[in-house]
């Protein structure tokens, strides 16, 4: 007989088992179960707790209904009275599904007083699809790497978007600008923010920093941070940016706020004086009232932040690139940065998201990332899914979302004080995800993207669920097609020809998790990890020998092994949108980060041989350019 928190857990969505990408089994034990439904929120730890549970059932989480925006939803509640409020806030009454009104775009809330209880329901009115942009390219470089000295700043991003868009580039990607953790400069990797839908205010130009290869962000974050407080004493607040504070409200405050308070107490929430480890909290809200003028300096950098990447994007648009900017959203945030302390109930708290077993780490991966609590993100019709997606496009015309995999399911590792737990797979409201990603996609429609709307990448790599790339194409995200793993056949390397790619793709060679060209022809990356201590020397040699046959395999499909062969090839294939990076177009050998390590490699600290103005005109950004062209990009 099943033990009743198993079927709790199954029933809120945690897998019962599943298999790993070496094929290998994996059955969800009770304990694990217990606590990734805690982390839910889900009090479980007996099976007379978990009964209770499943006689509730999920009669008080909202239904969600999908629907094309325009037209009137379908509903199963009979002649049930209902009430309908607006996006807009608008409210309207009624009684049987028949006379439910055609909605615009949005996300719209529904209560109906069915028999038995009172529901309600989410109305997702959705594009059915977003529509494929025109075959295009353009260049991707990480934005911290771009300057000859400090960090790179937004400005830097100015002479690459009006080369590329002479040159007919599309669009300009770099790495997350989610906000970090200036109190701890230490805290620097993009894909573990402090909050996502505010803005990286250490890319904003100061004109300070020490040159040389690597970035010393431990360094450069106080001086920089010095500078911006000297400008920010030194002028009068403009117009713009008091009106920014109106139409910000409270939320902009609370963030600024958690910026303050680490000034003070140190970067994660969780080892502050417990008086102050909730934004609503009387001692919090007494620190807005006495730290007002750290609040209005934090705002002030939010206001510089935004108002800098809105000009690369007008500049970018204005230079004829077809979708401007393309950012990168993090698959996670920090379990205790400034998203958890000021949205707490979206979170999962208890577990962190990962990766299973595979051939790279034999006991799985915990990133240290808080995950979307699935049951909170119905219960609040998608608010903070909504809000992420839009304060990314707002300033872009492009949008990366990291990792896409966990629209369909995210692996979470549950923390213990004890013995370690495995963690297992916790699925997620796919296609009400992707209906918030179209919503959001259509809105930038009038935005940032010039009129054209929004674009949406979705990094489909790894472990894919059966089904996820189908209702991703249907959606109008664009998979991403990496040539190092667009094969036929691994074991004896059989690499796909261009013709073969998927049209609804972004097509590269590489990521910024992966080897560059050179990089990968030399085997860099598979050296890097045995100094890491990854892998010991026998295994390198194995790891080299297969590389060579990599190697000599996708050079069977280029008349030559240089870079030319390769844009060229990248540039014949059928997908949509080519991203050619500026690693590549530099001859680098070295990639921007080595998964799996952290001190023992230097991870987003590389710095581009080439400043961004040079890079803008590079004699092989311009070979990339023709080639692009001769392939009709």
């Amino acid at each position: 007989m099943t033990d009743l928190r198993l079927e709790l857990a199954y029933a809120r969505g945690i897998h019962a088992e599943y298999y790993d990408q070496m094929g290998v089994h994996h059955v969800t034990p009770v304990d694990t179960a217990v606590a990734l439904l805690k982390a839910m929120g889900i009090a479980a730890e007996t099976e007379d707790q978990a009964r209770t549970h499943l006689a509730a059932g999920d009669g008080h989480l909202p239904w969600d209904i999908v629907f094309e925006a325009g037209t009137a939803p379908w509903l199963d509640i009979g002649d049930s009275a209902w009430v309908l409020t607006r996006e807009d806030g608008t409210v309207i009454e009624g009684q049987g599904a028949g006379s439910l009104p055609e909605l615009p775009l949005g996300i719209h809330r529904l209560v109906a007083e069915l028999p038995d209880r009172q529901q309600r329901i989410t109305l997702l009115a959705a594009p059915v699809t977003i529509p494929l942009p025109k075959r295009g390219w353009g260049m991707t470089a990480p934005l911290y790497a771009l300057s000859k000295a400090g960090i790179g700043a937004y400005g830097d991003l100015l002479p690459l978007v009006k080369s590329l868009g002479a040159k007919g580039g599309g669009f300009l990607g770099m790495n997350p600008v989610h906000a970090g953790f200036p109190a701890d400069p230490g805290m620097f990797s993009p894909y573990s923010p402090s909050h996502r839908r505010r803005l990286n205010i250490l890319h904003l130009d100061t004109r300070t920093g020490r040159t040389g290869p690597l970035v010393d962000h431990r360094h450069e974050a106080p001086l920089r941070l010095a500078a911006l407080r000297k400008e920010f004493d030194a002028h009068a607040f403009a117009p713009a940016f008091l009106d920014y504070l109106q139409a910000e409200g409270r939320s902009l405050e609370t963030f600024a706020l958690h910026q303050a308070l680490s000034d003070i107490h140190g970067p994660s929430w969780s080892t502050w004086p417990e008086e102050l480890q909730h934004p609503d909290s009387p001692a919090a809200e007494a620190a807005r009232a006495e730290l007002r003028e750290e609040i209005l300096f934090h705002s002030w950098l939010q206001w510089k932040a935004e108002t800098a990447l809105a000009e690369v994007q007008a500049e970018a648009i204005a230079a004829g690139m077809s979708h401007g900017l393309y950012l990168d959203l993090a698959v996670g945030t920090h379990p205790h940065g400034a998203e958890t302390w000021e949205d707490r109930d979206s979170f999962a708290f208890g577990a962190s998201l990962g990766a299973p077993p595979d051939a790279f780490s034999a006991d799985g991966q915990n990133w240290g990332l808080a995950p979307f609590n699935p049951i909170a993100l119905r219960d609040s019709a998608y608010a903070a899914l909504s809000e992420t997606f839009a304060r990314q496009l707002k300033v872009a015309g492009m949008l990366r979302v990291d990792h896409i995999l966990g629209f369909e399911r995210t692996f979470w590792v549950p923390e213990s004080a004890g013995e370690k737990l495995p963690g297992s797979y916790v699925t997620m409201p796919r296609d009400s995800m992707l209906a918030v990603a179209r919503i959001e996609a259509a809105r930038a429609g009038g935005g940032a993207n010039g009129g054209n709307g929004g674009i949406i990448i979705g990094e489909d790599l790894g472990n894919i669920p059966d089904g996820l790339r189908g209702a991703l194409a249907g959606a109008g995200v664009l998979g991403c097609r990496v040539a190092m793993f667009e094969r036929w056949n691994w074991q004896d390397p059989e690499f796909k020809p261009a013709e073969a790619y998927d049209e609804a793709a972004i097509a590269s060679f590489s990521t910024h998790d992966l080897p560059t060209w050179q990089g990968w022809r030399q085997g860099a990356d598979i050296t890097a990890r045995r100094k890491a201590g990854g892998i010991k020397a026998d295994q390198e040699d194995h790891e080299l020998a297969h590389r060579a046959r990599e190697v000599a395999a996708i050079d069977r499909l280029l008349p030559d092994p240089g870079q030319d062969a390769l844009h060229d090839f990248l540039a014949k294939t059928p997908s949509r949108l080519v991203a050619v990076q500026a690693e590549v177009i530099l001859g680098m050998v070295d990639q921007q980060n080595l998964p799996g390590t952290t001190e023992e490699y230097p991870n987003w600290r590389l710095r581009l041989p080439e400043d961004s103005t040079a890079l803008a005109c590079d004699e092989m950004l311009e070979r990339v350019a023709t080639i692009m062209r001769q392939n009709d990009r």
